[in-house]
């Protein structure tokens, strides 16, 4: 029988019910006309009675038992309630039918993450093998959410937990509020999964099978920081920095008016020194890439006459670039190694095949090449004279493809170089085409169903282009969340493999996930943090770092300045754990030639650079080696800062090889690649600036002659 069959059968033995008789379970009694009854008095429902033909009988008097039919059974009970103050009246009903909670029980390990209100929910097998849960909640509402769930789930099968799904509780918005991505609806979602982490964790016991081991994480909390492996303790080392270093560096940087700018994806430990000099050096900046070069122009016109870079290659040559732009032409810009300091999607939008794809996008007018900020000013001047192109980021890049669509009737996109990226933003298409109208709006004000669908044939983008970090989140990393996360919160970015960006859009769609930039998943960690502060009740925040490692040094900086703001009397403790997520491919101590488990993609990255880090500076494949962390990156150590900066001014020209590249270079149209590579970031620039495609780009959309080449104005 199916659920829509079983539904009917339900609502045909309850017809037309009375509002006013919806009673809770201990008041329960027999009128003289149908009415729907609580879920526990169905189970006493007297054999005499029976449903219509292929209904529930006397010979199957606990077919109601199933947790599917239950929820049915819910479901119809708060829908005959038309007004919101019956359904929470109702709901307050069911708060005072839960049992009393075990004070014992109320520990860190039974909290339930997510909740705006404090709740604790146990689980434990009884001698039939069935569930058994308990649940509570400083909150009356909550309190009632956690009723109905046990009300649903207590005595059914571990499997028959673990078959009920979040969106089976879609239409139990009970308290009448609009959408479904308000706390009070996230409240169900969360007490689910927590009892299902708990299902899994109880199953696993019984079968005798070890539970899986944990990944590396740091604790942050009142009394300072712990940290969980091997991998977590060697980011700890560098949180409290080397003090003669800080004061070596900081002398020297005030000394030759010297700025920093730094990548959130560094090592700790320059990152932790970098962190304790901005309090005695104001022109030290770590960010993401975007505000890298914007930041470098500031300092410029704050008197520093250097700019130090602590990036890849085309991350100093933006700054070199923007520099130039603004008239600072004379200001110094150097990298931290006198080898190339690569990156792997750089590298692929440089290739022969993504000047393949961009050729093929110009015979598909009108055409927009959207490409990622992450790519150089070569590939950017390129592309931009075969394509019309403007840049975007990991959070702009969705608004700026729907913007684009809404603007220009017809249009194609061809997106790239990231493949994964790519691939994330369509299945977030074809998820906007099952929405309601009035939830696409939401996300952009001049888009419906009827938009969505008919621009997903035309949205292209490149198969062959992917971040050797990002690409470790793959379905390992997933299926291990999965078993030890699933009620923590999750961070992604958006270059992650589909299964982690499935798993942190699912997370994201109950309020308790992020899938966007590093500068998105560092917000969305301290607005929760800010949350829990203001609740002001003891608590332990769990946080995936879908994302570089790197990440975790101004996360910490982020996370104690909030934890340290205001009085500490009568404070509440709260800790927040950075969980690093393993991946057996990470980078370690092994051999390029013995890495045969990895793509072969992957493996050419590698091979490329001269010194492979391993175990000993982090990397590693457990939770005694490492994580997601970008060789690359790791070019960029203190050592190399501080000879750069001692050497300035570089009389001797010891400093050639580190110094940023000035693309004098042309085009093939014989216009300067500096020029044009910056004219897809103003583009940008002017989107993020007023949400629409400049003027000028749209002309170069709508202007495209034959044979594939835009006409673009002289610079």
């Amino acid at each position: 029988m199916d659920s829509s069959s079983l539904a009917a059968n339900l609502l045909s033995f309850y017809p037309n019910p009375t509002p006013s008789l919806l009673l809770p379970s201990k008041r329960f009694f027999i009128p003289s006309r149908p009415l729907f009854l609580p879920l526990r008095s169905i189970h006493g429902l007297s054999p005499s009675l029976s449903l219509s033909s292929s209904a529930v009988t006397r010979e199957t008097p606990f077919a109601l038992s199933d947790p599917r039919l239950k929820l049915l059974r819910l479901a119809a009970e708060f829908r005959s309630l038309p007004e919101p103050v019956d359904r929470v009246k109702r709901l307050l009903h069911y708060a005072s039918d839960l049992p009393p909670f075990d004070d014992d029980a109320r520990t860190p390990g039974n909290r339930v993450m997510g909740c705006t209100a404090q709740v604790w929910a146990s689980a434990s097998i009884d001698a039939s093998g069935r569930m058994r849960f308990a649940a509570d909640s400083d909150s009356e509402i909550t309190r009632g959410f956690c009723s109905c769930l046990i009300e649903v789930l207590d005595g059914a099968l571990p499997e028959e937990v673990l078959e009920m799904r979040s969106e089976d509780l879609g239409d139990l918005n009970v308290v009448g509020l609009p959408g479904r991505a308000n706390s009070r609806v996230n409240t169900w979602h969360n007490v689910l999964i927590s009892m299902q982490k708990k299902t899994k964790a109880l199953v696993a016991e019984a079968d005798g099978r070890v539970s899986a081991e944990p990944f590396p994480s740091l604790v942050i909390g009142p009394d300072g920081i712990h940290a969980k492996g091997s991998y977590a303790e060697a980011q700890a080392m560098f949180l409290a920095p080397n003090e003669s270093k800080v004061e070596e560096l900081v002398n020297v940087l005030r000394e030759k008016k010297i700025g920093v700018v730094a990548h959130f994806y560094m090592d700790p430990e320059v990152q932790g020194i970098l962190t304790a000099a901005q309090k005695h050096w104001p022109h030290i900046y770590i960010s993401d890439s975007l505000v890298m070069a914007d930041t470098a122009v500031k300092m410029a016109q704050a008197g520093c006459q250097y700019i130090t870079v602590l990036g890849v290659d085309f991350m100093s040559e933006n700054v070199r670039a923007i520099l130039d732009q603004a008239g600072f032409e004379k200001v110094g810009v150097y990298r931290m190694s006198n080898e190339q300091i690569g990156c792997s999607l750089a590298d692929a939008a440089a290739s022969p095949q993504y000047m393949r794809f961009l050729e093929a996008a110009s015979n598909s007018p009108p055409c927009l090449h959207v490409i990622y900020i992450n790519t150089s000013l070569e590939t950017k001047a390129h592309g931009h004279e075969l394509v019309p192109t403007i840049t975007c980021t990991s959070s702009n890049v969705v608004q700026t493809i729907l913007q684009a669509f809404s603007q220009i009737p017809g249009l194609h996109v061809w997106y790239g170089p990231d493949s994964y990226m790519g691939a994330n933003i369509a299945e977030l298409f074809r998820q906007m085409a099952c929405m309601s109208n009035e939830e696409i709006t939401e996300i952009h004000p001049q888009h419906d169903r009827s938009s969505i669908r008919s621009l997903l044939a035309r949205l292209h983008y490149y198969q062959d282009g992917t971040c050797i970090v990002h690409h470790l989140f793959g379905h390992e990393v997933v299926e291990k969340i999965k078993e030890l996360y699933c009620d923590a919160f999750l961070t992604a970015h958006f270059e992650v493999p589909g299964e982690m960006f499935s798993l942190a859009m699912e997370a994201k769609s109950r309020g308790m996930g992020v899938v966007g930039s590093t500068q998105n998943i560092l917000d969305f960690i301290q607005l929760r943090v800010r949350e829990s502060l203001e609740r002001n009740v003891d608590d332990h925040l769990q946080f995936v770092l879908g994302t570089e490692s790197g990440m975790i040094t101004s996360i910490v900086a982020a996370v104690r300045k909030l934890l340290d703001s205001g009085p500490s009397s009568g404070r509440a403790r709260i800790n927040v754990e950075i969980v690093f997520p393993v991946s057996s491919n990470s980078v370690s101590k092994r051999s390029i030639s013995d890495s045969q488990d990895l793509e072969a993609t992957i493996a050419g990255d590698l091979a490329k650079l001269a010194v492979v880090p391993g175990v000993s500076a982090g990397e590693g494949c457990s939770i005694h080696g490492g994580c997601a962390s970008c060789p690359y990156m790791k070019m960029n150590s203190l050592r190399s800062l501080l000879w750069v900066c001692n050497e300035l001014p570089d009389k001797d020209n010891s400093l050639l090889a580190y110094q940023a590249t000035r693309l004098n270079v042309k085009t093939p149209l014989g216009n300067s690649v500096a020029e044009v590579g910056c004219e897809p970031i103003l583009h940008m620039r002017h989107f993020q600036a007023t949400k629409k495609l400049p003027e000028k780009l749209v002309n170069q959309i709508l202007n495209v002659t034959g044979g594939g080449t835009s006409v673009l104005e002289k610079p």
